[in-house]
């Protein structure tokens, strides 16, 4: 078990320095490109192996226990060390991570996005891979820190070098706000370690706060909460989000919302909620309201952009939902219960899968028409989707409907608990306020089910395919293989959440009670 985390940390690494190495002759099939992209393929396609060995093997009887755990010192003279582990709130986003980056290998595979050798784009998806599987897996903070910062270089450049129009802009908003926020993040993290004596995340959560006077913690929340809601995005720290999205090619969106976002929520619970508890508290009510703001602010954005007549594009219309759906995730945390971190975390996991499975879509209708724009998609005939692609059109409703939430299907659990959790906050936080903050998340559902139906309508519906008007390809096969454990899986979490809130659940007790069992 250790092993197999260390590989799953480190193997993407060594993947990344092999993929820029000279392919051996016998490997190179068709051309050099051919042979690094299968490469990509087949290292992300080892990771993800490991990890569903790992899960397979993990303890799921003690889920709340840290498992799989390494342990070294690295730096004795500031105390940081190498130290690994998962439980039952790591383990999910470990196995999101390594089946998203592989669903994109395999795609790009067989779509390479327009830019330089393939060889830097497998090197930078690799190290990407590597960056946030070592954030979700670090019991460091230093360790955070440095794994936090990690996928960010390799970002940028998916962007600026194979990204579409605006890229080179995109991509310098990105860089500067997530450096930013995380410069301070830094010095919060800093201030932890050196008034506790510790950068063990573990001993940090047991102690609960007591080793930190209540200012420290206040300033330690301010600063890290800021470096974390950057990178959530929390509004009103979102606006280097739909820019980023819109430029990045499909891969790139699809790791950016599936994986990336969830970086900052991870370093709520796993680092804020535990560590500075009474600072936490201080703040809970000032996110919340953040939160609230951002659900609204992101459906109203998407109602704008579904407008007929407002050449809204339809990645940057995702992108702002993406605003509003990390709102509710981010007012589960704020509640400080059992029942708002668990939809936390759950609503965390769907809109991974599916905004990842919207953005593989969005791509590939991108792809077919050249453009994104929503009144040349729908088309003055209003011949859409279903009259050109049908299964595209089908998979693109799905998805849509999964997004606002419908019961049955992953989007649904995550809300309705974040809600739940502020219905009854933690103790000392205000009851009527948390109350306000679920009636205007609520209200976010409904705007929510609003906007992403008129993109099925306008995208999707339409009558048959005028007469002498080409047809578009539909859902091709290697499409079928990328999407098809998205679309599973979004299915399978809606019907059985009990998968993953076993996890989840013993978990987070755990944390917000101290690390006592």
């Amino acid at each position: 078990m250790q092993f197999l985390l260390a590989l799953i940390v480190a193997g993407p690494l060594v993947g990344a320095a092999a993929a820029l190495l000279p392919a051996p002759p016998g490997l190179k099939g068709k051309s050099p490109d051919q042979a690094v992209l299968r490469h990509g393929v087949t290292v992300t396609g080892v990771i993800l192996l490991a990890a569903i060995v790992l899960a397979l093997g993990f303890d799921h009887a003690h889920p709340s226990k840290m498992q799989a755990t390494t342990d070294v010192r690295w730096i004795p003279a500031l105390g940081v060390r190498i130290h690994l582990g998962v439980d039952g709130i790591s383990l999910p986003l470990l196995l999101l991570t390594a089946l998203l980056t592989f669903l994109c290998a395999l795609y790009s595979y067989f779509t390479m996005p327009a830019g330089p050798s393939p060889k830097a784009f497998v090197a930078l998806l690799l190290v990407l891979e590597s960056g946030t599987l070592a954030t979700f897996a670090v019991l460091d903070l230093v360790l955070f820190f440095l794994a936090f910062e990690m996928v960010l270089i390799p970002m940028y450049f998916l962007i600026a070098r194979w990204g579409g129009e605006g890229r080179r802009a995109a991509s310098w908003k990105f860089i500067l706000y997530t450096l930013l926020g995380s410069v301070v993040m830094l010095l919060g993290l800093l201030l932890i370690g050196v008034q506790a004596g510790t950068f063990d995340m573990v001993a940090l959560a047991t102690d609960n706060g007591r080793g930190l006077t209540t200012s420290v913690q206040v300033v330690a929340v301010l600063a890290i909460g800021l470096g974390l809601a950057v990178k959530t995005p929390m509004w009103p720290l979102h606006s280097w989000l739909p820019d980023a999205h819109t430029a990045a090619p499909t891969v790139g969106s699809v790791l950016l919302a599936g994986v990336l976002l969830k970086m900052g929520t991870y370093g709520f619970v796993r680092i804020v909620l535990p560590i500075a508890p009474d600072g936490m508290r201080t703040f809970a009510p000032y996110l919340a309201a953040f939160a609230v703001a951002g659900i609204i602010y992101g459906s109203l954005a998407c109602l704008a952009l579904v407008r007929p007549g407002s050449k809204g594009d339809l990645k940057r219309l995702i992108a702002y939902s993406s605003v509003g759906h990390m709102g509710f995730v981010l007012l589960g945390i704020a509640t400080m219960t059992p029942t708002g971190v668990n939809g936390a975390l759950f609503a965390n996991i769907a809109h991974g899968l599916i905004t990842g499975l919207l953005f593989f879509l969005v791509g590939a209708v991108k792809d077919r028409y050249g453009t994104a724009d929503l009144d040349t998609l729908a088309g003055a005939t209003g011949a859409a989707l279903y009259g050109r692609a049908p299964r595209l059109g089908a998979l693109l409703a799905f998805a849509a409907v999964a997004s606002l939430g419908l019961p049955g299907l992953a989007g649904f659990w995550g809300e309705m608990l974040a809600l739940f959790g502020a219905f009854e906050p933690a103790e000392g936080l205000s009851r009527p306020a948390f109350l306000t903050f679920m009636a205007i998340g609520g209200l976010g559902t409904l705007l929510t089910a609003a906007y992403l139906l008129l993109v099925v309508r306008r995208v999707c519906m339409g009558g048959p395919r005028p007469a002498g008007e080409a047809a578009i390809a539909d859902v091709q096969g290697y499409e079928v293989a990328a999407w098809s454990p998205l679309v599973a899986l979004t299915v399978l979490a809606g019907l059985w959440p009990a998968v993953l809130l076993g996890l989840t659940d013993p978990a987070v007790q755990r944390l917000l009670a101290g690390g006592k069992s």
